[in-house]
């Protein structure tokens, strides 16, 4: 595996190298390891591109978006949408939006997540608002800008999606295809086990879909964000358990940015087709994966049901 500096070199090349000016979408880009990817993006493109951030914290947006190197000579594009995203209506309006004003999308990067110690907790819509984030809201965003995505692509251009998760790492499983949604089996490992598995289901489908755009599922490892900062306020345990967690990520956890050329190494490298990388960019392959046709096919459906 390269050094972090051999990737660093790596990355600022290969963006660089880019003979248009790219589209880079970050879903749940305002904080943690989204905000660190596009930070990473913007420094391999010194600012030279069109970048987007999505989520609900305008503030947070704002300091990600003034920490952007400016390009020389450029107005820089640089913005960010307002979208509360664990309610899917909110989703698809805000995907209506970008489609209708981007023509194309070179980069879609979905991290939105949230860490807690409550039960299920529904939505006015009827879904679990940790699976919102960490499933429905990014296949919904995915589905929506197959368009912008594939006429990138058909330009000659980069088309790639990242879904940061936990690909590889265990938690996915066999899951119950007669309780997608976990309606009547939730609990948090099972919201684990799921949410991974129908990341690693989602990429695949999407790529057999849509076979010349690329589509990776990615674990992160540890990275020192304020992720934690979600148990202390979900649960009177979590205001103890939040700050040991938060010390150990600092310890044994590495930064967002440097997650973030670790990502955009792995995101780089796929040119069509699905991928699952792990927290250094590299293939894993089909490590502790479960998929089956009836799986992909029934997971699908029922998604563009709950979601539209």
């Amino acid at each position: 595996m390269p050094s972090l500096a051999q990737i660093r070199a790596s990355n600022l090349s290969t963006a660089g190298s880019l003979a248009y000016r790219p589209v880079a979408v970050f879903v749940g880009g305002t904080a943690g390891i989204g905000a660190g990817m596009a930070r990473a993006f913007a420094r391999h493109r010194n600012g030279d591109a069109h970048i987007v951030l999505v989520g609900r914290n305008r503030a947070a947006a704002e300091a990600v978006l003034a920490s952007f190197p400016k390009p020389a000579g450029k107005e820089p594009q640089h913005e960010f949408v307002e979208c509360d995203l664990t309610l899917m209506r909110n989703v698809r309006k805000t995907t209506a939006e970008l489609r209708a004003r981007l023509p194309r999308v070179n980069f879609l990067v979905l991290s939105p997540g949230i860490m807690t110690l409550d039960g299920r907790t529904e939505s006015d819509e009827g879904i679990d608002r940790k699976m919102a984030l960490h499933y429905y809201a990014r296949w919904r965003f995915t589905y929506d800008l197959i368009p912008s995505l594939q006429a990138a692509k058909d330009a000659g251009e980069d088309a790639k999606v990242m879904s940061v998760l936990s690909a590889g790492t265990g938690e996915a499983g066999e899951m119950d295809l007669e309780d997608l949604g976990l309606k009547h089996s939730y609990s948090l490992s099972m919201c684990a086990r799921a949410c991974s598995t129908y990341n690693d289901l989602m990429v695949q489908a999407f790529a057999e879909k849509y076979p010349d755009l690329a589509f990776t599922h990615a674990a992160p490892g540890v990275v020192s964000t304020n992720l934690m900062d979600g148990i202390a306020k979900s649960h009177w345990s979590g205001r103890i358990l939040s700050p040991l967690g938060t010390a150990l990520a600092c310890v044994v956890g590495i930064s967002a940015e440097d997650c973030g050329d670790y990502m955009w190494h792995g995101l780089y490298a796929g040119a069509k087709g699905w991928f699952r990388r792990n927290r250094h960019g590299e293939d894993i392959g089909d490590k502790n994966i479960w998929s089956t046709p009836e799986a992909k096919t029934k997971l699908w459906e029922h998604t563009l049901e709950v979601t539209s």
